[in-house]
């Protein structure tokens, strides 16, 4: 089944962009990101106080645009039967502009990424299109993937996203 995602989420001078691979069947049914009650994100978000997990999924956007976090995916289609990354077509990956967003935005500082495929696919999509100058500003984080399926307790996945997230906003 071919899957396309959704438009970033981005205020006027963000500092972290958190990176997904590609929303998972219930995020494109609602047409929202981590929408699957399953998933830890918006759980995440609102244990480390960006947007209450109980606010409307607009407000919740608002949250993240007013801490600096922008919210994208490193695919914008692929060929995926399924939610799992592991069930990407590799050959069918089309990547959305994420350089030309980084670019663009100059503020942005830190890229984290929710889980491996995001940062495999960034790597192998987005990185040759970064300028030298561009990549050598940014800080990649690789965190664990906030979905049902990455098997990890909620409190390590947690402890690393706050850590990331807090190390992030702090930063210059």
């Amino acid at each position: 089944m071919r899957v396309r995602s959704f438009p970033p989420v981005i205020g006027s001078a963000p500092k972290v962009l958190i990176l997904g691979s590609m929303p998972g069947r219930a995020s494109l049914a609602a047409a929202q990101y981590y929408a699957n009650r399953q998933n830890a994100f918006w759980r995440i978000v609102d244990e480390v106080g960006i947007a209450t997990i109980d606010l409307a999924y607009e407000a919740r956007l608002a949250g993240l645009t007013e801490a600096r976090i922008a919210l994208w995916d490193v695919l914008a289609a692929c060929e995926r039967p399924g939610s799992l990354d592991a069930s990407i077509v590799v050959d069918s990956e089309v990547p959305n502009d994420v350089a030309g967003l980084i670019i663009g935005h100059p503020s942005l500082c830190t890229v984290l990424f929710n889980g491996s495929k995001a940062e495999k696919a960034f790597d192998k999509h987005i990185v040759p299109d970064l300028p030298a100058t561009v990549a050598a500003r940014l800080s990649l984080v690789r965190l664990p993937s906030t979905s049902p399926a990455r098997a990890i307790p909620f409190e390590a996945k947690l402890a690393a996203w706050r850590e990331a997230l807090t190390a992030a906003l702090e930063a210059k």
